[in-house]
């Protein structure tokens, strides 16, 4: 019955928020050949706003759940919207065990994941560049392909706003070279960084 109300629920929200999404902020996507179909993936975009969860989940053509701050839960609206959705939440600055199980279990069972390695909205400007390692070390764990995302726009209404998806990639030659789990955490982070700020400057 929950997940009959879920799926009511994510009808209804999708709608609502296409017609806003594509109305006033002139949302478009680009790229979306290169979204496998079929297969566990990982989205991993740039954060800028609210709507940027929304705008993928609108445009990417798979059903995911989303990797959320904590925090939203006491917003009643962006609670429901996550109850709707499905989404994982997980507690920041702290190794989140019970979401890092609830992640690997979406993947292994063939679902995606929608992350922001950002953490928060704008957080590589707010950082010095970092990003968190979450998505990197999931990947890895998993051998689970990345899809990265570049968010560009003001995400003001009348603006134009385009979703970018790259080309998907994984990091199993990674694995194969000789050295620290720490250092290949670190060259996958960067490398999923990487592909994203490519994506924002196309």
């Amino acid at each position: 019955m929950i997940e009959i109300l879920k799926f009511i629920s994510r009808g209804i929200i999708r709608t609502v928020l296409y017609i806003i999404l594509k109305i006033f902020y002139g949302m478009n996507a680009k790229g979306k050949e290169n979204i496998p179909k079929g297969e566990p993936l990982i989205f991993c975009g740039n954060h800028k706003s609210f709507f940027d969860p929304i705008a993928i989940v609108l445009t990417a053509g798979r059903k995911m759940r989303f990797v959320a701050k904590e925090e939203l839960k006491r917003n009643i609206f962006t609670r429901y919207v996550c109850w709707s959705f499905n989404c994982i939440y997980v507690k920041r600055d702290k190794k989140d065990i019970d979401a890092i199980k609830q992640c690997l279990k979406t993947l292994k069972e063939g679902g995606c994941l929608g992350i922001f390695p950002e953490g928060t909205r704008n957080g590589m400007q707010k950082n010095n560049g970092e990003i968190q390692n979450g998505a990197g070390y999931l990947a890895l764990k998993t051998d689970v392909k990345i899809v990265p995302i570049g968010i560009k726009g003001k995400a003001k209404p009348f603006t134009k706003n385009t979703v970018i998806y790259g080309k998907p990639f994984n990091f199993k030659e990674l694995e194969k070279n000789e050295i620290d789990k720490k250092q290949i955490e670190e060259i996958a982070n960067n490398k999923i960084k990487e592909e994203i700020i490519n994506l924002l400057n196309v």
